[in-house]
């Protein structure tokens, strides 16, 4: 390996010259795009864990040294001394607003708050108990039929609307997902409250009176809408850019990102915690519960500790934690059983060598899943908050990806280990 150009040899001798690129920060890259061509093989990757399949310049991630910054201003600042809508504002242009910038983004984002009235009949159409993810994501995919003006993807003004358009109508559309369940009516936005004002407003308040909005409530929910709005190359946002890739409709492609983030394994993970806390069921259970996790040969597992990507620390989990305490003491929740516990296990989780040696922290889901608690959001709403704030950071990288001169369709290969080439035989011989 020189400098610039990776060597590699086959088994045959035969050499070829990748070239490495450099980014502003973290692991050099190796170009593979003439492998095929010039050895006749792909590689191998499941997971695509080891494969950069894209350059950006929205997010970067240091999961050794627990880094996350978006556009590079680290999260740690952002969360506390932005606002969600600035950070919107940073992850789609690329730099902080000046005063009037913002200023008249959060105009834009505000009036475009309301559905169109065929949309919230849509509503009517799904079962109560349907799961608030997959109507917020059927709604979403079915924007393209109300909202056609904005679907030639090429045309910057067209990108610009939908940003605007599916920014604002993401919490109308999950609060209305929520009162669906709830059997209640559906709320109206409000244009004289912010984002996360408004939101609370649309998923608490009823017409037989005033809704009083907390300003805790409010400020914890801006918090982890900024927390949860970009994070990488993730399972979701890969998701967003392939589908986007072929030119698909914006909508289908935002959709095709909730319904990745949807997967237990992804954002499903605060919701995860809530079940497990349930399942220990109270604070003197902690250690039978601590000894299941650390038997190998014990199904459960303690859920929202440690992290695939930050091995010895989450940044977002060390701003959440704060922010978690002074939730639970507004509410007059730290009586409550389950916040008990939670705390309790938080404590455990601090101090016992076992989780200290495997850097299993509590995380981002395991505050979040608390928080959302205590502000009364219900378990199956969890992931819908996570994709509210993760929709910035799809429609960032989306609008990347398509406004890229050298972008082409996502079009992954395989190591095929089907049958060889076999001749039918009819069925009657068989």
């Amino acid at each position: 390996m020189t400098k610039d150009v990776f060597t590699l040899t086959s088994p045959d001798g035969k050499t070829m010259e990748l070239p490495i690129r450099t980014g502003t920060a973290g692991p050099d890259v190796i170009e593979i795009g003439h492998l095929y061509a010039e050895q006749g093989v792909f590689t191998y990757d499941p997971g695509f864990v080891s494969t950069g399949s894209c350059d950006s310049e929205i997010t970067f991630i240091d999961g050794k040294e627990g880094v996350l910054m978006y556009r590079g201003y680290p999260v740690e600042q952002l969360a506390k001394q932005s606002s969600f809508i600035e950070v919107a504002y940073l992850l789609l242009y690329g730099e902080l607003p000046t005063a009037s910038e913002l200023e008249e983004f959060e105009t834009s984002i505000t009036r475009h708050t309301m559905l169109n009235e065929g949309m919230l009949r849509f509503f009517t159409g799904f079962r109560y108990d349907a799961h608030p993810m997959a109507v917020v994501s059927a709604v979403v995919g079915s924007m393209s039929a109300y909202y056609h003006d904005t679907m030639d993807v090429n045309n910057e003004q067209a990108r610009e609307v939908f940003t605007h358009r599916i920014i604002a109508k993401l919490p109308t559309i999950a609060a209305a997902a929520h009162k669906l369940t709830a059997g209640q009516p559906f709320i109206y936005p409000r244009n004289d409250l912010s984002y996360a004002e408004n939101f609370l407003r649309m998923v608490f308040a009823v017409p037989a009176e005033e809704y009083e909005i907390d300003p805790v409530a409010a400020e914890a929910l801006d918090l982890l809408f900024i927390l949860h709005a970009d994070h990488e190359q993730n399972c979701s946002t890969s998701t967003v850019r392939m589908a986007g890739s072929s030119g698909a409709n914006p909508y289908s492609a935002i959709a095709a990102g909730i319904s990745a983030l949807w997967g237990p394994a992804h954002g499903g993970a605060n919701e995860a915690v809530l079940r497990m806390l349930k399942e220990i069921g109270d604070a003197k259970n902690i250690p039978k519960f601590v000894a299941k996790a650390k038997d190998r040969d014990d199904p459960f597992r303690l859920m929202g500790f440690g992290h695939r990507v930050y091995k010895n620390f989450d940044p977002r989990a060390t701003i959440i934690r704060e922010m978690c305490h002074k939730v639970l003491q507004k509410m007059g929740r730290t009586d409550s059983p389950l916040f008990e516990l939670a705390l309790e296990l938080e404590q455990v989780a601090l101090k016992d060598n076992y989780f200290i040696e495997k850097n299993l922290y509590p995380n981002v889901d395991f505050y979040s899943g608390i928080i959302y608690r205590a502000l009364g959001i219900p378990t199956s709403m969890f992931t819908v908050m996570f994709a509210i704030g993760r929709t910035v950071g799809w429609v960032a990288h989306w609008r990347e990806m398509i406004t890229d001169p050298h972008g082409r369709i996502s079009r992954p290969r395989q190591l095929y280990s089907g049958p060889a080439k076999r001749d039918y035989v009819p069925v009657s011989d068989r």
